[in-house]
């Protein structure tokens, strides 16, 4: 498949509590610069190759002004063969939209809308310092609708502090009455630097058990089931024909073009990233510098790797003759006697042409997956 184009926007109008993603305060002045620099990155490596897909992800993507973002698409399409019927995604915080904001992304080329929902219940937005309300969610999604947006993800997260099972259920049926096209539900991760971790020793704020987080994935699963959504990856779920275009290449071993700072490429082997802190980036990329911190190429175990760890995340798993046809890899006969005891456990099928996680296995996913680097290559 063609390679796609991560735009990455790290401003945000506040940080929230759990956040440990590139990002920083907005500033008008240090944006205007970014956004000059980010066109001055795409244009300087411009091939012409063709790509299919464009995500802005941030940050808060949707503090840019309209015209920016039409300005950023159109260096995209200058720069390299961006097909016609390209999926552009832009993220988008409830709080950040208006009516009029929306159509306007809509008429500069953006055709998918990511809103960071987490959650239809106030307290616990509250809690995770975000600005918008449940009600503000709901108005923003229909606004989306009205502005002409016929394909719009909604991110929702579980295991927050003090949810209940029936809280995080209650949000599930939040996001199922309103009836986005796309959804990715995530399990809150509660760094060790994070504002959060200290209000919740202060509040005495606690996680529920993880039995109970396990029930809070299986039983939304379930509801997203019955509504009519398919699960196509751990995490994701969509209506038919709205899987993340985008996001499949990194579980498909696909390629990526990745800019602005922090962001990530992996192209042709090779991985890079751009130095994290936006000052710096625009200073390096208008002065000529080398903007990429980390760049190597993978040996091809390493590629076979973790095309098996992001094609596990499927729902349909991995195909073992495109793995033996891309790397010389009879995958079962190097990790099937690994993999057996969790076969056994009801945590993965192999039929003979593929291997995938059971909806059960997509909980241990990373225990199944470490089958993967703890095997020598035979």
């Amino acid at each position: 498949m063609p390679p796609g184009l991560y735009i990455h926007i790290p401003f945000c109008s506040a940080i929230c509590n759990y956040c440990n993603f590139n990002r920083g305060l907005f500033d008008e002045g240090l944006k205007n610069q970014y956004v000059a620099a980010l066109q001055q990155e795409i244009r300087g490596k411009a091939d012409g190759a063709p790509a299919d897909t464009i995500f802005f992800g941030g940050g808060t993507p949707s503090l840019l002004e309209p015209g920016e973002v039409k300005a950023i698409i159109d260096t995209c399409r200058e720069s390299f063969a961006v097909s016609s019927d390209a999926e552009i995604t832009l993220e988008a915080n409830p709080e950040t939209v208006t009516i009029e904001r929306l159509a306007e992304f809509r008429s500069a080329g953006v055709n998918r809308l990511s809103l960071g929902v987490q959650s239809f219940r106030d307290e616990e937005l509250q809690r995770l310092s975000r600005l918008h309300s449940a009600g503000r969610a709901r108005e923003a999604f229909q606004m989306a609708r009205d502005a002409g947006f016929d394909n719009i993800s909604l991110d929702l997260m579980m295991w927050l502090p003090q949810q209940s099972v029936a809280d995080w259920l209650t949000s599930v049926d939040g996001l199922i009455a309103i009836g986005p096209d796309h959804a990715s539900l995530y399990l809150l991760e509660v760094y060790p630097n994070a504002p959060l971790r200290d209000t919740m020793a202060r509040a005495r704020w606690s996680l529920a058990p993880d039995d109970d987080a396990a029930e809070m994935y299986l039983q939304g699963m379930a509801r997203l089931d019955e509504a009519g959504y398919e699960q196509y990856e751990i995490s994701n779920v969509a209506r038919a024909g709205r899987e993340s275009r985008h996001n499949l290449k990194y579980w498909t071993d696909g390629e990526w073009h990745g800019f602005g700072c922090g962001a990530h490429s992996t192209r042709k082997g090779v991985r890079e990233k751009n130095v994290a802190s936006t000052t710096e980036y625009i200073a390096l990329v208008t002065g000529g510098g080398q903007i990429a911190v980390e760049s190597r190429s993978l040996t091809s175990q390493e590629r076979l790797e973790d095309a098996l760890f992001t094609g596990l995340r499927l729902n349909r798993g991995i195909a073992l003759g495109s793995m033996e046809s891309r790397y010389n890899a009879d995958v079962w006969r190097l990790y099937g006697g690994e993999l057996q005891p969790f076969i056994d456990q009801g945590l993965l099928i192999y039929d003979g042409g593929a291997i995938r996680l059971t909806r059960a296995g997509m909980l241990l996913a990373n225990e199944v997956m470490a089958v993967f680097i703890s095997s020598p290559v035979r």
